[in-house]
């Protein structure tokens, strides 16, 4: 059998050891030009399929918090890291420990799709969604903190700069085997590129928000860990999601995991920066702006009615959106949510605070389909004469929420509820071969379809382009300016 492979689980104590025989020094270029080469989803097409992108984060993890530059001769091969690749995919799990419990595996779904999923995503829809959000919706409420200027108080210099350079970087990395060096900005080639976001505020916004080294990772790794059971260690917060580049390594700036430079510019990226900075204020009006956001999806969608959430008695509110289609009635809740580090972890909790939203959403659901169903006068533009659905919008996909395990912690309710991410809905509202009201009642009455992500069932479905993803990617610079329109940093297809 060759070294690379492995015939037997592998320990977390034994994987660490073996990532610890190269340098670092050694050990990270060769990551770094992995994950560039293998960027996307090309890793199917990798030696093994063993060049996953969180695999090659964890090695760079693991490298960094725990080598050592006096191990080794200094070299590294392709060969070695594919055997640190090859023994992380048979690491163990709780689930083995615990023999293979209904509560063992059900946590284990949680921790792998926390764990692979997240690096699914695509570039083009978290960035666009930046601008379309944070720019190109208009808030319900008057905002104290997304006010003019905040993004140049917590960036450095406009969102669209910010996400203009999100961009540079992550071709940068892809093109130079992970490495983005400031000096290459005074080379005549690159004038153009300064003409368009000047060379300084790339220097600036790089230094501020991207880049770490090698003590203050350590640290960040230490501190954020949640457990220290062994076997949850590899799906524990990486401190190259905060901060993708790594000075110390050579010229430049090197990022071992190309995939975490595009998430800097999302509105996840940008939520943790907000909240860091202006305290929960940032969280409860992104909140606010996300609703109305969705409303915006929404209101894109062919012969169907949409109407804001209706007050009732005492001041209560329905769902914050209510669609009418010819033979559905879609009940709509958004909720600004994001998976917590415990779900991660594979805590499949009541009390979580992230589930515990989900579960008030589903409430809501079955309190204003009541109130429809039930002719209250403040619902009577609604119709009752037809199925009712409830679908709960989160800003980070819940990639098992509607799973039949994770279900358990949502309420007991008659009307069917669907938890998809706005990344789901923005793909929804853009079907055209069949209604959505159609898909949607045909998912509900397949009892295992109405189990999957709306991804899924919308995958072989043909998708039309989304007008507010296209008008936020083509407000940034790279696509404004006439000479960079066609360069790669201006593609889609690129991130």
């Amino acid at each position: 059998m060759a070294a690379f492979l492995y015939d037997r689980l592998v320990t977390d104590h034994e994987y660490v050891q073996r990532v610890r025989q190269q340098r670092p020094s050694a050990l990270l270029p060769v990551i770094a030009q992995a994950s560039a080469r293998w960027h996307d989803s090309t890793w199917w097409n990798s030696p093994f399929r063993k060049y996953t992108p969180w695999a090659l984060a964890d090695v760079a993890r693991v490298s960094l918090a725990y080598g050592n530059e006096y191990r080794g001769n200094g070299s590294c091969t392709e060969s070695d890291l594919l055997s640190m690749l090859a023994a992380y995919a048979s690491l163990t799990d709780p689930m083995i420990r615990d023999s293979g419990s209904t509560e063992s595996v059900s946590s284990w779904l949680l921790r792998v799709s926390g764990e692979q999923f997240t690096f699914q995503e695509t570039g083009f829809s978290d960035l666009a969604r930046t601008a379309a959000l944070f720019d190109q919706t208009s808030p319900a409420r008057i905002p104290a903190c997304l006010v003019d200027g905040w993004d140049e108080q917590l960036l450095g210099c406009s969102l669209s700069d910010y996400v203009g350079v999100t961009q540079l970087l992550q071709v940068s990395a892809l093109r130079n085997e992970g490495r983005f060096d400031p000096g290459w900005l005074i080379q005549p080639q690159m004038e153009k590129v300064c003409s368009v976001i000047p060379g300084d505020t790339i220097r600036e916004v790089t230094e501020r928000h991207f880049v770490t080294d090698l003590k203050s990772f350590k640290g960040e790794n230490e501190t954020g860990r949640l457990s220290q059971d062994p076997h949850l260690r590899r799906f524990e917060y990486n401190p190259l999601r905060g901060r993708p580049f790594l000075s110390g390594f050579g010229p430049g700036y090197l990022a071992p995991s190309s995939h975490l430079i595009v998430p800097k510019g999302s509105p996840l990226g940008l939520y943790y920066m907000g909240v860091a900075h202006f305290g929960n204020s940032f969280a409860q009006e992104l909140g606010d702006l996300f609703e109305q956001y969705i409303g915006r999806q929404l209101r894109q969608l062919p012969n169907a009615e949409v109407h804001s959430e209706i007050i009732y008695r005492d001041e209560r509110r329905s769902v914050d959106w209510i669609v009418v289609f010819d033979d559905l009635v879609l009940l709509v809740e958004v909720k600004s949510t994001r998976p917590t580090q415990q779900l991660r972890l594979g805590a499949l909790d009541r009390t979580n605070t992230a589930l515990r939203q989900i579960r008030h959403a589903c409430q809501q659901v079955e309190t204003t389909a009541s109130l429809v169903s039930g002719r209250d006068p403040r619902f009577s533009h609604i119709p009752a004469d037809r199925p009712v659905q409830g679908l709960v919008v989160t800003m980070e996909p819940f990639h098992t929420a509607n799973a039949s395990f994770q279900k358990e912690v949502q309420s007991d309710a008659e009307t069917p509820v669907t938890v998809c991410s706005a990344a789901e809905l923005e793909h929804l509202v853009t079907l055209q071969d069949m209604s959505i009201s159609e898909l949607l009642i045909e998912r509900q009455a397949d009892p295992q379809a109405s189990t999957y992500s709306l991804n899924t069932v919308l995958s072989g479905k043909k998708l039309g382009r989304n007008a507010i993803l296209d008008a936020g990617w083509d407000s940034y610079p790279w696509k404004r300016h006439a000479d960079l329109g066609t360069d790669a940093a201006a593609e889609p297809d690129v991130l």
